[in-house]
């Protein structure tokens, strides 16, 4: 799916250190759906576990990792993101927005078919 539009509510060149800091971008794609994400760089990641005194980075609201916080790295990382239908992209956004938006029946039934078929090749 194309992007129509990125803008940065916090100005790109704002920035101190490109590869260690994160910010919200937000997207608009050719179907009109808009989506906000937070793009980030590992060094960030790894200053936020140590500043919460966490060993793993927890689910996030749709978060983006680029190797640093440059519009090129973030336009290309958004592309591959919004590929075909733009599924993770959505996908992670609505869940973040409104989790009874994800069925976690079907879901639980997809696994079960999953763990069927991986019973049977055993």
């Amino acid at each position: 799916m194309n992007i129509v539009k990125l803008s940065y509510p916090t100005p790109l060149s704002s920035i101190v250190d490109n590869q260690n800091d994160n910010i919200d971008v937000f997207i608009e794609l050719e179907d009109g759906t808009n989506i906000t994400v937070v793009v980030s760089t590992p060094q960030n990641l790894l200053c936020q576990m140590e500043r919460e005194q966490e060993i793993f980075v927890p689910a996030p609201h749709p978060e983006i990792i680029v190797r640093s916080l440059t519009h090129e790295n973030i336009q290309h990382a958004i592309e591959q993101y919004a590929k075909e239908d733009a599924f993770w992209l959505k996908l992670l956004y609505v869940a973040s927005v409104d989790r009874s938006a994800v069925d976690m029946n079907r879901i639980n039934r997809s696994l079960e078919k999953i763990k069927t078929l991986n019973n049977e090749l055993e």
